[in-house]
């Protein structure tokens, strides 16, 4: 399945997180929690009409709302925009859409976050975002609440409709921003991006996508196996890992009690995973992947001993895999990422032969499982994954694919072929499931691609204000499953 992460768990969820690195993020979140909403005209003053609020608001079904800024250089925007739920049938019904815009200035170029999940309410700068100098937009996926059609056709639930989307926006928003357009996201939403240009190649002039997994073949997830088999540079803590995910299954009465209480303490409930101990299990499967997904071979030496106390092994599973996420609760904002996988995007399904024959679930380790029975869920057989990965091989452009070499989700990453132009695939040796990994490159590496970003963005090489601020690694952020 794909992994999410409260304070660390997903393997059938990409990540969704915010908790950067460096303080914007972390000073944007006390703002945004803090902040009145005061009105656009008390924030701004009156719009003057070469003002950007006044051309904001100026696009028809935009909704706009001035918030206040945390990030120096910038203004931050809230929109809301309007878009067809089938954009096959625009005379159907409409759903409002929430886009988070950071302004800078209108000649700058334009960065498009895509997140593939809720996009996160506070400032942030992803690393495009800070290399280049530019204004910046984060664009919640349809379904994600509260940009969800009511009642919801999940059928519409589809990449090509959420690319449809993204078009639709930036048609709207270069009335405004003329300069270059660079497309970025992590995880679910590096494969948005990549989704969305496959579909509309002249939108944007490049993408960098982190983090992306590309399952072409969903019934062969030998890739996960070898992952597992050799990740790191430590036998020992491969080792470890994967012995204190047995131990909890040895455990579970003791881990069960505990995770009983704590459901009783903070009033979640099973409905979606039926009962406690299927849900459990799930967390444990997930363990050895949430662990490579979010931490470092560094961390090894902090898990706890496998002869630990009840407390302490269920402390490091709820820590890693993050137990309130298999409640309903945890569940239910990531129901459209989990439709869209069983129907479209595919999900890995390692063999947990190391917990064998300890599991009593083990089929249920797959995305019908994470969607309630009422919503039907049926596999498209890979055909559109397929249409994505021959488009990159055969068509592909500008397109920078970034992964951390120790993410168990670039075990199937995407691949050039002999029709992609001006694009590249890179690895960051060591590192986990990231939304910074340009920083992390080898030096060489690291030239090119910021080299390429600069070009693609028509940037003045070095050039960035002293108003710049420092990435944000926003999967670290948000933490989503996948």
């Amino acid at each position: 399945m794909m992994r999410r992460v409260s304070t660390g768990a997903m393997a059938l969820l990409l990540a969704a997180g915010v908790t950067g690195a460096g303080a914007t993020a972390a000073q944007a979140a006390a703002t945004a929690r803090t902040d009145t909403a005061r009105t656009d005209t008390a924030l701004a003053g009156p719009a003057q009409a070469g003002d950007i609020l006044a051309q904001l608001k100026a696009i028809p079904g935009m909704q706009v709302t001035e918030k206040t800024s945390t990030l120096p250089g910038y203004r931050w925007f809230w929109l809301n925009y309007r878009q067809p739920v089938d954009h096959r049938d625009p005379k159907g019904k409409w759903f409002e859409q929430r886009i988070m815009l950071q302004h800078k200035s209108a000649d700058r170029p334009m960065v498009l976050y895509t997140s593939g999940y809720n996009t996160p309410e506070t400032m942030f700068t992803s690393e495009p975002t800070s290399l280049i100098d530019g204004n910046q937009i984060s664009v919640e996926y349809r379904y994600f609440t509260p940009s969800r059609p009511e009642p919801a056709d999940w059928t519409k639930d589809t990449i090509w409709q959420a690319a449809t989307d993204e078009h639709r926006l930036i048609g709207a928003l270069k009335k405004i921003y003329k300069a270059r357009w660079i497309s970025t996201g992590a995880s679910k939403g590096g494969m948005t991006a990549v989704y969305h240009k496959r579909f509309y190649p002249h939108d944007v002039d490049g993408s960098v996508v982190y983090v992306a997994p590309n399952d072409v073949d969903n019934k062969d997830d030998r890739a996960y196996d070898r992952f597992f088999r050799t990740v790191g540079t430590d036998p020992q803590c491969r080792a470890h890992v994967k012995a204190l995910a047995r131990e909890f299954l040895k455990r579970r009465p003791a881990m069960l009690s505990r995770f009983k209480d704590a459901a009783a303490k903070n009033g979640w409930t099973f409905d979606i995973l039926r009962t406690p101990d299927r849900a459990f299990e799930n967390s444990v499967m997930d363990y050895e992947w949430a662990f490579w997904q979010y931490s470092l071979q560094s961390d090894c030496p902090a898990l706890p001993a496998v002869d630990a106390s009840d407390d302490t092994l269920y402390g490091s599973l709820d820590a890693i895999s993050g137990l309130s996420f298999y409640t309903d609760q945890g569940l239910a904002p990531y129901i459209p990422y989990f439709y869209q996988a069983g129907t479209q995007l595919g999900w890995p399904s390692p063999q947990f032969t190391n917990l064998r024959p300890l599991l009593r679930y083990e089929s249920s380790y797959q995305p019908r499982t994470y969607v309630p029975s009422d919503i039907p869920v049926r596999f498209d057989g890979g055909k559109a994954m397929r249409d994505i990965d021959g488009w990159v091989r055969d068509h592909g452009s500008r397109l920078l694919f970034v992964y951390g070499g120790n993410d168990p989700w670039g075990s199937e990453p995407f691949r050039l072929g002999k029709g992609s132009r001006d694009s590249a695939v890179l690895t960051a040796p060591g590192m986990n499931h990231s939304g910074r990994l340009i920083a992390k490159l080898s030096d060489e590496d690291r030239v090119d691609a910021i080299a390429d970003l600069q070009r693609w963005a028509n940037v003045t090489p070095g050039a960035r204000a002293l108003t710049t601020p420092p990435a944000d690694d926003v999967l670290q952020l948000q933490r989503p499953p996948l």
